[in-house]
């Protein structure tokens, strides 16, 4: 299959980036934006995505569809585009980007399929891709293949498996450690800060896990803005683990601080908004006084 329009549901942060990558290397980008928020829009604008208006035009007018969406949306998106594939009669691609469970995206490959649509599972690991080499796309399915074909495009795609589920099941692992952490450490900070020890805790991290330290001191302060949508990662986490006979109980806890987050004026910032040069102190001091 030749692909020359990538339809991106939908234009937000991750895939505003992916649809700039993909524009800046020659590849047509379409996304419907009827009923869709002015900030969408205008993330759409800087990145030259074209407005087909309706996901019916998407349909028609897409080679495949990315879908890079919060967790709670991907079951949704699935339901409204089958039924477009079935009436238009078009073995359009789908592809599943979105950090879900293994179980949930093979229910959303069957709904694609059952309406005669191709589907490949994949998971985006790393930041959006403005920088090169810091992110990865794994795929896995048995059309997984297909999608080999925007490493022209300038995206690291990488096929690891012919199953469904594979490469969810990878970012589920992978979200467990970083936004796990990153969570855990939120949570330790604000309660050192409470107990009055942010000096003392800092010296003896600095000391003895001073690579922590400098993980942490970029990951909670670019989180906060993102914190409402990894609050349906880490239960999309949780659910991954319980249907594997493991505990669901610590990334539940995980979405519970991110819920405390997304509800302070930090976690109500856009990414766009966020000041890059607060420091981890300054978040977690912020933090600390609106939880």
């Amino acid at each position: 299959m030749t692909i020359q329009k990538v339809g991106i549901l939908s234009p937000g942060d991750m895939g505003q980036a992916i649809a700039t990558v993909l524009s800046q290397h020659g590849l047509h980008t379409l996304a419907a934006l009827d009923s869709r928020s002015d900030r969408t829009r205008q993330l759409a604008t800087e990145a030259k995505i074209e407005d087909v208006g309706s996901l019916k035009n998407l349909v028609i007018e897409a080679d495949l569809i990315l879908s890079v969406l919060v967790p709670a949306a991907a079951t949704e998106a699935a339901e409204q585009i089958a039924p477009i594939i079935r009436a238009v009669g078009k073995p359009l691609l789908y592809v599943d980007a979105n950090a879900i469970a293994p179980d949930r995206v093979k229910r959303i490959g069957q709904i694609i399929t059952a309406a005669g649509g191709q589907f490949v599972d994949a998971s985006i690991i790393g930041p959006p891709p403005r920088v090169p080499d810091q992110t990865r796309i794994y795929a896995s399915g048995t059309q997984a293949n297909q999608l080999l074909a925007l490493r022209d495009y300038g995206l690291d795609i990488r096929v690891i498996g012919d199953e469904i589920g594979q490469a969810s099941g990878l970012k589920m692992c992978y979200a467990a450690l970083t936004k796990g952490l990153t969570a855990i450490g939120t949570e330790l900070l604000i309660a050192a800060h409470q107990l009055g020890l942010d000096a003392s805790l800092e010296a003896e991290l600095t000391n003895s896990q001073s690579g922590l330290l400098n993980h942490l001191s970029r990951s909670i302060p670019s989180m906060t803005p993102k914190a409402h949508r990894w609050i349906g990662e880490m239960e999309e986490i949780a659910d991954t683990f319980k249907a594997l006979g493991l505990t669901e109980q610590i990334f539940q806890g995980a979405a519970d601080i991110y819920r405390l987050v997304k509800d302070t004026s930090l976690g109500k910032e856009t990414p766009e908004e966020r000041d890059r040069d607060r420091s981890l102190s300054q978040v977690i001091t912020t933090l600390a006084n609106e939880i």
